[in-house]
């Protein structure tokens, strides 16, 4: 009875938004217009995204996972695949290890193979077939081809590099998430896309700043999470949640996942090991780390950089920017 009120109740807010917008168009060019009341309850109608992996990510959004060179960041991407995959069809689109790399990655001391869910496909680019005169507007195209001819509603790219070159520069990273955002609302896709950040200081946090390549990239991804290396163990990895659109902020950095990675049987995977703050998996700063801080604010400042934007670029504190200032 109280499904039934509730949807009684929107039917009648449909119809009251309806008489009131009755003199207001509904579509201009590529805008749709809608009063704030008739856009929820439409929504509601709809049934709410699921969760694909924890909190961080959710059925419908794009998505993005970054990380340094080396921090496993596609072992946990496949991971996340392999789960899906127990009850989803799945795309993994790996464009960094071959057949025989990922096999032996996924093969134990005995020679026995891992078993992975019928569900999950493997996406490698055919070197035969490479149009190299179009690559990024072929890459995309065959992607959506790929969506379509296997049903799969759920993609992960690894990585970024491939589906724009030229992601660093502000048009083409733009451009990129324009096409994107398109697939996904065009075939309902869930899209995780992997991506790298430049070296970066131990002692600092992960921010946003770190995802290489245009800040335009960032501001388009629905959702934004990224692996970290521990300063107090090297084979210590730590998990960051940076942005949320739909849900909390459950794994920010003062509730970060600590894990190590392990091979158990011939799955190579991601083992939590528990939850900490960023800080404790952060390297004290030595003093020479202090000085060359101090001297890249300078040298920011002298090219004209406000305050706020070094802050912002460095991932410290305004206050830190002016008291490195007075030294």
């Amino acid at each position: 009875m109280g499904g039934f009120n509730i949807y009684q109740a929107i039917g009648a807010e449909l119809q009251k938004a309806d008489q009131l917008a009755a003199a207001v168009p509904e579509q201009v060019g590529m805008l749709t217009i809608k009063t704030a009341n008739r856009t929820i309850s439409e929504a509601a109608l709809r049934p709410n995204p699921d969760a694909l992996w924890l909190s961080l990510w959710y059925e419908g959004e794009v998505c993005c996972l970054f990380s340094d060179s080396n921090l496993g960041k596609s072992i946990y991407a496949v991971q996340i695949a392999t789960r899906i995959a127990e009850t989803k069809k799945v795309l993994y689109f790996d464009f960094e290890l071959s057949d025989k790399q990922f096999q032996l990655r996924y093969t134990d001391e005995q020679g026995n193979l891992n078993v992975f869910p019928d569900s999950l496909y493997r996406v490698e680019i055919n070197r035969d077939s490479l149009d190299i005169s179009n690559f990024e507007d072929a890459i995309i195209g065959n992607i959506e081809q790929a969506a379509i001819q296997t049903g799969a509603r759920v993609l992960i790219i690894d990585n970024l590099t491939y589906l724009c070159i030229a992601s660093e520069k502000g048009d083409a990273a733009g451009t990129l998430m324009f096409r994107l955002m398109a697939l996904k609302k065009k075939h309902g896709l869930s899209m995780l896309i992997l991506a790298h950040t430049p070296k970066r200081c131990l002692s600092n946090p992960i921010t946003q700043n770190d995802l290489a390549g245009s800040k335009k990239l960032y501001n388009f991804f629905d959702s934004v999470f990224a692996i970290g290396k521990s300063a107090k163990d090297n084979s210590v990895r730590y998990i960051k949640q940076l942005k949320v659109r739909y849900g909390n902020y459950t794994y920010d950095s003062d509730n970060v996942i600590v894990s190590a990675i392990e091979k158990i049987g011939a799955f190579l995977q991601f083992v939590n090991i528990g939850y900490a703050t960023e800080k404790e998996h952060l390297k004290e700063p030595s003093d020479k780390d202090s000085m060359e801080e101090i001297a890249t604010i300078k040298q920011m400042v002298s090219e004209g950089k406000s305050y706020r934007f070094i802050a912002s670029e460095l991932g410290i504190s305004l206050g830190k920017v002016q008291r490195a200032l007075k030294k």
